[in-house]
């Protein structure tokens, strides 16, 4: 009998005395849940999993409020065409992929999925949120790996001047989702070279991520980075989830960019089908529904 997925959730810390901040989350729910409701082939869930994570670590580190969303594009030029990810401070978080049959041999070389492949290196990383005075901000980095984490490091020094490590892995077994997550460490001011030494160390002795989600979950993780560096972990957990802001109201409303002749094409064929690209969820609208559409428009002008 498989066993259940546990539920995702977000542990925050700090480490050498302040001068590290740190954000892990236990993607593995959430991955698990974007390759059901997308059907992605194995490799594409690799990389929107990691997307998903990597929005989820952006929205908190850059965010400004408890409900700020972050929203993460990555176009490369590969055979998944863009991911695209929003992360909200709040623990929600949806995305999708362009392709999302789209797959690739295993690497030969290592034996890993083909991330980079899929994704492709021939494009950009573009993150977009909201300032303090409330207008987006769109800051964007040329990829260099295609593989995510290197490519949102990479965002964070260039764009954000954020001295960072970016750690982000998915692992599938048995046809799904077995262990997925991510962590990001953010140099603070004060920071020594003594500590971004030993974290360096620390990061290339602990091997891929998803090797210390499978030993030990986060806290193995989250424990070999900062080995050694007095990590003082928060001691409540942010639950995560992937949630969508789509709903029926909305799929209704997404009708009234067609004009009159298209809806009465619709209710004569009894109805129409709408699929959010978000989360993959099917809103199946009656004739009356699409009706009452221009009933609405007709009373409004009244």
């Amino acid at each position: 009998m498989t066993a259940p997925i546990p539920d995702s959730f977000i542990l925050r810390g700090t480490a050498a005395q302040g001068t590290l901040r740190l954000v892990g989350m236990d993607a593995t729910r959430i991955a698990e849940d974007a390759r059901v409701r997308h059907g992605l082939s194995k490799t594409a869930t690799a990389a929107l999993g990691r997307t998903l994570t990597a929005s989820l670590l952006l929205a908190v580190v850059l965010g400004k409020k408890s409900d700020s969303r972050v929203n993460l594009r990555v176009e490369g030029g590969g055979p998944v065409g863009w991911i695209v990810a929003e992360g909200s401070t709040d623990g929600r978080v949806r995305g999708y992929v362009r392709h999302p049959d789209a797959d690739l041999p295993i690497r030969e070389r290592d034996g890993k999925l083909d991330v980079s492949g899929i994704v492709g290196t021939d494009g950009e990383i573009a993150v977009t949120r909201l300032l303090d005075n409330g207008e987006p901000y769109t800051g964007s980095a040329t990829l260099v790996s295609g593989e995510i984490a290197e490519d949102v490091s990479t965002y964070l020094g260039v764009s954000e001047q954020i001295p960072n490590a970016v750690l982000l892995g998915v692992y599938e077994e048995g046809g799904r989702v077995a262990h997925a997550g991510g962590l990001l460490i953010q140099a603070m001011p004060g920071v020594t070279d003594e500590t971004l030494g030993k974290l360096e160390a620390n990061i290339r002795a602990m091997g891929q991520i998803t090797d210390n989600l499978r030993r030990g979950g986060l806290l193995e993780a989250i424990s070999r980075a900062t080995e050694g560096l007095d990590l003082h972990l928060a001691p409540d957990a942010q639950s995560a989830r992937f949630e969508c802001r789509c709903s029926r109201e909305r799929a209704a409303d997404s009708l009234k960019f067609f004009n009159p002749q298209e809806r009465q094409e619709m209710i004569e064929s009894g109805g129409q089908e709408i699929v959010c690209h978000w989360c993959g969820e099917r809103y199946q609208l009656t004739p009356d529904e699409i009706a009452a559409l221009d009933d609405q428009g007709r009373h409004a002008q009244a």
